[in-house]
Order: structure tokens, then C-alpha cells, then sequence
């Protein structure tokens, strides 16, 4: 079994706090306002080690294992462990992550980044997010990955 202590450091040296902000879009022949936010917690390894991607995902207990098929030269394939259940990123991810932070600078300012995001997409009142929650989400997003 995989401790809390390796599952941060492999996330540190591995893994990423991801978020996507879908914008308007259209449908038929009209535009709509709503915008959609994907957040994903995710550690990706080389095909090789697919057996300890399996054990993170056991220790988790929820996730996604996917293959990542490279056809550039001097690259292999990897599989991608990954979490995007907001269900699995607020009951497991985030109380896992909050009590054992990560330890690098970076992953630590785009976990906590990544929290202020999940709490602005899952607690707004309508089905779409107002400009201003957006913007907000914009803002905190370009200040991830430096």
C-alpha cells in the first residue's frame, strides 16, 4: 500500500492540479452564455509504470486510469491517472490534499488556486456562471503552472 507521503510526492514531481474554462458557445444557430468549468487532478506516468499508477488509483479509490499514445520521436506512451468527479475531487481530492499539502512551492499555489476555482464553479446559485464569476476564474487560472 501507497502512503499519503508518496502519493504527495509523486503528485510534486508528477502530477498536476488542472483547470478548463469552457466559454460560450453555440448551439444550432444561437449562442449561449453558459460557460463550464473542468477541474482534474491527474499524475502521469510512462506505460511502464502503469502497475503503480493502478495502486494510486486503489489508494484513491475513485479515478480514471487512460492511455496517452505519443507518436512523437523519443517519446513514449504514458497512462494518466486522473480524477475530474466533482464528487471525487470534493470528498476525496481536496480533504486528502488539505491535510497532506503538497510540498512543492508550485503544486502547492496550484492546489490552492485549484480550491478557490472548485468553490467558485460548484457553489454559484444558476446553471451558468455571470461574467464576473468567469473573470474571477480566469484570473485565478493564469496565475497556475508558472
Amino acid at each position: 500500500m501507497l502512503s499519503p507521503d508518496y502519493i504527495v510526492g509523486l503528485t510534486d514531481g508528477e502530477g498536476s492540479f488542472s483547470v478548463y474554462l469552457h466559454g460560450p458557445h453555440k448551439i444550432g444557430d444561437y449562442w449561449t452564455n453558459y460557460s463550464r468549468v473542468e477541474c482534474h487532478y491527474y499524475i502521469k506516468l510512462r506505460e511502464d509504470e502503469l502497475p503503480l499508477l493502478k495502486k494510486v488509483k486503489k489508494f484513491f479509490n475513485c479515478g480514471n486510469l487512460y492511455l496517452q499514445k505519443d507518436k512523437r520521436r523519443n517519446h513514449r506512451n504514458c497512462y494518466r491517472f486522473e480524477v475530474s468527479s466533482y464528487r471525487d475531487i470534493k470528498e476525496v481530492v481536496i480533504p486528502f490534499f488539505q491535510k497532506y499539502p503538497p510540498q512543492g512551492v508550485n503544486r502547492r499555489n496550484d492546489f490552492n488556486l485549484f480550491c478557490k476555482i472548485f468553490k467558485i464553479a460548484t457553489e454559484r446559485k444558476s446553471k451558468s456562471l455571470s461574467e464576473k464569476e468567469v473573470n474571477r476564474i480566469k484570473k485565478l487560472k493564469s496565475q497556475m503552472h508558472k
